[in-house]
């Protein structure tokens, strides 16, 4: 069964708030002047009504309330004008329903009558108040807005500090997030440094220049890749050759195509063949007094420079290693990784089998002749005798040139000094023709021809046994028959002869 008690005591409360004037600056409506004439000088009157409903006591059967009439008080105060400075007021009314007690009571249940609680007495509260200057909505002056700057109690000066800062700030931080990043030497004049500088303290702009001329030090400059100098990384194909020249000779290296010249002692060689890594040159022709001798092998560059010889071996300690494995740079260029200079090139002359054989003939038949091999011509049997020690060397006959032993046949060229000029002259893979003037290029087993007469034709051939190089020039020496000799001195020939001398370089 519902208790009265459950029932909640309801009260309705209206307050009407009072007109306020206006500030002077604002004009006032025309509302708000007639509600201006009709307050008091006085005060505002503030009436506030408080109706009150009774609590019921019980419920009857028939649904019926029976209610307790609540004392009702009533409350007027005045308060002077001139006592305090009031708050802006606003004009409202407003309607409020609570509870009689400060706890929450239980909510009126469904069905309840309250039509017949009388309402009790409204309550007048009169309440005097002097209007202020602040326009209405809005906010408290003191404690609800920043004191403006400079003023006493104001806040102007941190204000400006934590600006100051916070650009300050900024600037750094531009300056630094770049992390390496190039920043212009001209960077202080630009519009920024100069629109911002003005409100940086002293501290700050050491601070941003500090960290420009940082930024600036990261900055890479690239390494500039020297040209790789020309060298000689390995050693000769062959370090002997005979005194003869013709042999040739290959070494391995880099930029090798930029070798100007090759040096076989103090004679000057001819470069065969030459590209980037490789260069072939020949050997050339030296006195048979060098025979044995072993001699300096140097390149040079175009500009003169000697290319060096260098080694590529690891070295022996993992220590070695590392520290050779650190390229270093001097003005010319750079030097590849593990290399170090090594002994120079050096080529020994030797003798040539062939020739050795040849002038072994000739040491052995120049006074007494192989009649049991070859045929004698008396009186003219110096190409004969020539084209036997050719046969020595290790010429094989050809349709040419040929004796047939069996038969006793021979070619015109075997036994005739002009024939075998022409054969020769035939043949540059097995000979090439020299005059006097080049009697520098002269070795010993080539051929000797003299025309004594100067018809143009050849008066006798010999084989030439030694040739020597002087401070007069060259000195060379011929043997064979007809002439029958070993060492003839070819000045001496010309000068008791007269006429002239040329050559054939044998091949």
């Amino acid at each position: 069964m519902l208790n009265p008690s459950d029932l909640p005591v309801l009260r309705r409360a209206t307050f009407r708030a009072p007109a306020l004037e206006t500030e002077p600056e604002h004009a006032p409506s025309k509302r708000r002047r007639k509600a201006r004439s009709k307050s008091a000088a006085a005060g505002v009157e503030a009436a506030t009504t408080v109706e009150l409903t009774a609590e019921p006591d019980s419920i009857d059967a028939t649904g019926a309330i029976e209610t307790t009439p609540i004392e009702q008080t009533v409350v007027t105060a005045t308060v002077s004008i001139a006592d305090a400075e009031l708050p802006p007021a606003i004009e409202t009314t407003a309607t409020t329903e609570t509870a009689t007690d400060d706890a929450t009571e239980p909510a009126e249940p469904a069905g309840t009558q309250t039509d017949d609680v009388a309402p009790a007495a409204p309550t007048e509260v009169t309440d005097t108040r002097r209007a202020t200057s602040t326009p209405r909505h809005r906010a408290e002056r003191v404690r609800n807005r920043r004191a403006a700057a400079g003023k006493p109690g104001g806040k102007g000066a941190g204000a400006s500090v934590r600006r100051t800062a916070a650009l300050g700030s900024a600037m750094a931080f531009i300056g630094l997030s770049a992390f390496g990043a190039l920043i212009p030497a001209d960077a202080e004049t630009s519009d920024v440094a100069q629109t911002s500088t003005a409100d940086l303290s002293a501290d700050s702009i050491a601070a941003i220049s500090e960290a420009t001329k940082a930024a600036t030090k990261d900055s890479v400059t690239p390494a500039v890749v020297a040209e790789p100098l020309p060298a000689i990384t390995s050693g000769l194909s062959t370090e002997a050759a005979p005194f003869t020249g013709g042999t040739q000779v290959t070494v391995e290296g880099r930029a090798l195509d930029e070798v100007a010249s090759v040096t076989v002692g103090t004679t000057p060689a001819t470069i065969v063949a030459a590209d980037d890594a490789q260069i072939t040159f020949q050997v050339p022709a030296v006195a048979q007094a060098t025979t044995g001798a072993a001699v300096d092998v140097t390149m040079t560059d175009a500009a003169g420079e000697p290319v060096e010889v260098v080694t590529t071996e690891a070295p022996a300690s993992s220590v070695a290693g590392l520290i050779s494995s650190i390229s270093t740079e001097d003005e010319q260029g750079a030097e590849t990784v593990g290399e170090k200079p090594a002994e120079p090139l050096t080529l020994t002359y030797t003798s040539d089998p062939g020739i050795d054989a040849q002038l072994a003939y000739v040491g052995t038949y120049w006074s007494s002749y192989n009649s049991a091999q070859y045929p004698v011509f008396s009186g003219v049997d110096c190409a004969n005798f020539a084209s036997q020690s050719l046969v020595a060397r290790g010429w094989a006959m050809d349709g040419g040139w040929f004796y047939d032993g069996s038969t006793g046949t021979m070619s015109s060229s075997w036994s005739s000094s002009t024939a075998l000029r022409d054969y020769l002259l035939s043949q540059p893979a097995r000979a090439t023709a020299l005059d006097d003037s080049q009697r520098a290029q002269v070795k010993v087993g080539d051929i000797a021809q003299f025309d004594w007469d100067s018809s143009g034709d050849r008066d006798h051939t010999a084989v030439v046994t030694r040739v020597e190089q002087t401070d007069a020039g060259t000195k060379v020496w011929v043997g064979g028959h007809t002439k029958d000799i070993d060492y003839w001195d070819v000045d001496e020939a010309l000068a008791s002869g007269g006429g002239s001398v040329t050559y054939f370089s044998i091949h």
